[in-house]
């Protein structure tokens, strides 16, 4: 006997998880572990360095990879929570998760009256009005005398977290900066895989198709500019804390190029490709200060060799290659399935 189905029910499609949703997962578990063994074998200041940076990338690839806005003054955010975060420690002795919202808190209100002004404009002068807002804040920073001037805000104090914790040991102080950033790093995976990050997707794409559906641009480019400038924070405020320091090399127009390479190194539009930008960032750094102004140059040359063999970044080749071999093993399993 024949089972009668519906027609609704026969017509009704099967949903499929996307493959990055379900390789999810496994990238973050990964990701977690190399993050806790990493400090066993690798200077941890060295990767608090990385991680601090990498966050920072990760937050402006939410606004240029996903919203198609490139800011030229993302610094600004970076360095007022810096500041916000090493004159609270200092000066008021508030606890560290406490200084780290604090700094959040600044660079997110920065970020809105930024965000508000920008947005009104596209392309380069979106870009050149964000410069612009920057650098006047850097001048602000310069002459204001809470934030130290040119000697800026030294001798940071660390505290101890929830009173059991001293962030003065280096290895607690790592894995404190690993967890807010796996948390920063999480809620910029999550608002990319959530309907808000589709949305800025389809506004990237085409902007009028967008505004036809009835959304609103400029008000989820504002969204995505304060959460962005808001995650920026987080990193400057655990810089802040890692090397003891706030100083206007933190807000000078110099750190936005740099987070502006580490995007475009690792692989714009990808979720893994900021971080690894970063790391071989600093890596250079790290590895050529002896040589002076030549890291600018092998900077500049890894640049290029991205652009000219990398055209999608190091995570977007590999991703490409990934699917071509993925794609590759799929036609060769189905010549020898048989007829």
């Amino acid at each position: 006997m024949t089972a009668i189905v519906p027609s609704e029910v026969q017509s009704r499609p099967t949903r499929t998880v996307p493959l990055a949703l379900r390789a999810a997962p496994l990238g973050y578990a990964a990701l977690l572990g190399v993050g806790l063994v990493a400090p066993f074998f690798v200077y941890p200041v060295f990767l608090m360095k990385v991680l601090c940076f990498g966050l920072f990338a990760c937050a402006f690839n939410l606004l240029l990879g996903y919203v198609g806005l490139l800011s030229f003054g993302h610094a600004a955010f970076y360095g007022s929570a810096a500041y916000a975060t090493a004159y609270a420690a200092k000066a008021w002795g508030a606890p560290p998760l406490s200084v780290i919202f604090f700094g959040m808190l600044a660079a997110g209100l920065l970020g809105s009256a930024i965000g508000a002004i920008a947005i009104r404009r596209q392309g380069i002068y979106f870009a050149m009005i964000t410069l612009a807002l920057a650098q006047m804040f850097y001048f602000f920073c310069m002459q204001v005398p809470f934030t130290g001037g040119e000697d800026g805000i030294q001798a940071v104090p660390r505290g101890t977290l929830l009173g059991l914790f001293d962030l003065r040991d280096t290895l607690t102080l790592y894995f404190f900066v690993f967890a807010l950033f796996l948390a920063g790093f999480l809620l910029v995976g999550r608002a990319i895989h959530s309907p808000l990050g589709q949305v800025l997707k389809a506004i990237r794409e085409n902007e009028l198709r967008a505004v036809s559906l009835g959304y609103k641009p400029d008000q989820y480019k504002l969204i995505a500019f304060i959460l962005s400038a808001t995650l920026s924070g987080l990193a400057g405020a655990l810089h802040a804390l890692v090397f003891q320091l706030a100083s206007l090399t933190d807000v000078h127009w110099s750190l936005s190029g740099e987070v502006v390479l580490m995007t475009l190194l690792g692989g714009l539009g990808t979720e893994y490709g900021p971080l690894a930008g970063a790391l071989i960032l600093v890596t250079l750094e790290q590895y050529l200060a002896p040589f002076g102004a030549w890291v600018t140059v092998a900077q500049g040359a890894c640049f290029v060799l991205c652009v000219l063999v990398f055209r999608r970044g190091v995570a977007g080749a590999l991703g490409d290659w990934r699917r071509r071999r993925r794609a590759g093993l799929r036609a060769h399993s189905a010549a020898e399935r048989p007829d």
